[in-house]
């Protein structure tokens, strides 16, 4: 049991360490961000007009932002990525269509809409070849409102996936 604990504990230390440093610019396929409604709102009303398109906006920013840092972004073939209902959960499928694709990365988010003032923004790069998270990260916004996704978004992107250096006062 503590030989299990120890090597679990390794394998957690090794993969912090893997994630240190941002991935370098590349090809990417960009599978965009899969909405998931979890609030009651969601379970009684069908899907709101203003949610998808606060979604769409959240991915041409994310895109806007990669392509800036230099990485070629790729669309996945709609064939293959209509037989996945989450990229960002498809038990490896992402990065096998990515490496089809010849890119380096697969590039894959969430929003997680628990009620319609708290949603989860994520974001994924794993390694095309070896399916490896290169970098993610998670943040809690509160308000369902383009504001929100916008800066909740720019956050993770600048300061959780490439780690950028926050200025001192």
């Amino acid at each position: 049991m503590l030989r299990r604990l120890f090597l679990t504990l390794v394998a957690m230390v090794a993969a912090v360490q893997a994630m240190a440093e941002p991935p370098a610019p590349g090809r990417a396929t960009w599978f965009g961000l899969h909405f998931i409604d979890r609030s009651t709102e969601g379970a009684l009303n069908p899907v709101r007009a203003d949610e998808t398109a606060r979604v769409a906006m959240a991915q041409k920013l994310i895109a806007d932002d990669l392509s800036a840092r230099g990485f070629t972004l790729i669309a996945p073939p709609p064939e293959a990525a209509a037989q996945i209902k989450n990229p960002a959960r498809s038990n490896g499928r992402d990065t096998e269509i990515a490496r089809e694709q010849g890119a380096d990365y697969a590039i894959a988010g969430e929003v997680h809409k628990v009620s319609n003032l708290i949603l989860q923004l994520n974001l994924q790069i794993r390694d095309a070849r070896t399916g490896q998270m290169l970098a993610a990260g998670v943040v809690d916004i509160r308000g369902n409102n383009d504001l929100s996704f916008q800066r909740g978004y720019r956050y993770l992107l600048k300061n959780i996936i490439f780690k950028e250096e926050i200025p001192t006062r």
